[in-house]
């Protein structure tokens, strides 16, 4: 599912191809993907006005839309992405919505299996706190890090995955996170003390920056990441020892056992 760094690489995307040409029309060929509005209801919102500049938050990417016309909203569930045509052919397979702009351009946002969403709002603020999102996980310092933790029960991997405490982590990161952190996905986070918050603070900042410089592309990684062998016969980047996996709030976690103990 893309989280973080696979958004914040789409919103650039958008920024390089998309913004400041006026769309022409709005081509909605799985109108499923829509919430709160419908095909003509998005084309009505969105002709004429161009992308004007882009926002993320969490796993949301906010297009903001020309002469005060709200924001274009985009999520994209476990397989969507975006891509860019510089004319107005067949659609990429799979486009659950196009947009054309006035140049001959098109955006094409792509969802194999159906699972984004597409929507507008007036204000991103108001949809950020009516979806009860809690603040971006890159914008946290340290010290209001640490707060969101204070008193909190269960896993340190539920903790770092729960959309309502901070927005943007998923399975796959929090993964990488706490493997750089040396944290077992299992580790109770009300039983971190200082120190090991401030090393899960820097692990989620590292790991977070890394994974957008290497355009959210496993291959890209460093070899210190765990991401590219997060699989079965994978093996740790440090100490080459097999990776486990175990249940944790119904995700899979991966892990090395030797780097990664659960004290």
């Amino acid at each position: 599912m893309p989280e973080l760094p696979d958004v914040e690489v789409y919103r650039r995307y958008i920024d390089a191809t998309s913004l400041h040409s006026p769309v022409a029309g709005v081509e909605v060929p799985s109108p499923g993907v829509l919430r709160g509005t419908t095909p003509q209801g998005l084309g009505r919102a969105l002709r004429g006005r161009p992308f004007e500049e882009t926002r993320r938050h969490g796993k949301y990417l906010f297009v903001q839309l020309g002469d005060d016309g709200g924001y274009l909203v985009l999520h994209f569930g476990m397989t969507g992405e975006l891509a860019y045509a510089v004319d107005a052919g067949p659609p990429p397979e799979y486009t659950a919505c196009r947009f054309r702009f006035d140049h001959g351009g098109s955006l094409a946002y792509v969802a194999p299996r159906k699972l984004g969403r597409v929507s507008v709002t007036g204000s991103s603020s108001g949809f950020i706190e009516e979806h009860e999102l809690g603040p971006d996980a890159l914008s946290l310092s340290k010290e209001p890090f640490r707060r969101l933790a204070e008193g909190r029960r269960g896993s340190v991997k539920s903790f770092l995955m729960n959309q309502e405490v901070m927005a943007g982590i998923g399975n796959v990161y929090s993964d990488e996170i706490l493997f750089q952190a040396g944290l077992h996905p299992r580790h109770a986070v009300n039983d971190l003390d200082s120190a090991a918050l401030g090393a899960l603070w820097r692990a989620m900042r590292k790991v977070l920056r890394q994974a957008i410089a290497a355009g959210a592309e496993p291959r890209e990684m460093p070899e210190s990441f765990l991401l590219p062998r997060r699989h079965e016969d994978g093996r740790c980047p440090r100490c080459g020892t097999g990776l486990r996996h175990v249940t944790v709030s119904g995700r899979s976690a991966w892990f090395c056992p030797d780097c990664q103990p659960l004290s």
